[in-house]
């Protein structure tokens, strides 16, 4: 186990540092691909309620991702932390600027006196964060598994999807018996869904 951790630690220092090193015109073009992308995505077309999220490394900006779902009319729902019991609340937000604050975890999230708790059932498609991904859907996230107790809580018919970089995609994820798979994977070039 403590290998497997080993393994994952240098993954994520090794995308972390390919991250880095792209600029800010990769980096954009990238994002708009994978966006555009995702905008064409049957399964994210038809679904009305989104579980999305914002980063807090040099992933994918999902803050563009978010505001085109407002202007589709889709009904975003974004995670609430709470570092204390290691969980999170998801909670639907209707405006980034006023219905945001930055939190423990240092992520932008839900103010809770203002957007209403959305039962996990009610979520048509996750959009689930990671650093790293292979193309069975295995994912290396932050090293906390809030995703990956989420995951198992969610209903079998929400699809579990990740927007990534290909330079996000390693050959083969190292899970352990606690980790959870995505279903699909979204980069600038394909759409991967899992084998």
């Amino acid at each position: 186990m403590e290998e497997i951790q080993a393994t994952k630690n240098d993954i994520r220092s090794e995308i972390k540092n390919v991250l880095n090193s792209l600029s800010g015109s990769e980096r954009l073009k990238k994002t708009q691909d994978i966006e555009n992308r995702l905008f064409e995505f049957a399964n994210f077309l038809e679904a009305k309620i989104a579980l999305l999220h914002l980063n807090r490394y040099n992933e994918i900006k999902m803050r563009e991702i978010i505001e085109r779902c407002f202007s589709i009319n889709k009904t975003v729902v974004l995670p609430a932390f709470d570092i204390g019991k290691h969980e999170m609340k998801l909670m639907k937000v209707d405006n980034l600027k006023a219905n945001l604050k930055t939190g423990a975890r240092g992520i932008k999230e839900p103010k809770r006196h203002l957007c209403k708790v959305v039962p996990i059932e009610y979520i048509d498609i996750a959009f689930i964060p990671g650093i790293a991904f292979d193309e069975k859907g295995g994912r290396i996230g932050s090293g906390e598994g809030y995703y990956d107790r989420l995951i198992s809580k969610l209903p079998n018919t929400t699809r579990k999807v990740s927007l990534a970089f290909e330079d996000q995609i390693v050959q083969q994820v190292p899970m352990e018996s606690h980790d959870r798979y995505i279903d699909i994977l979204i980069t600038e070039k394909r759409i991967i869904y899992k084998i």
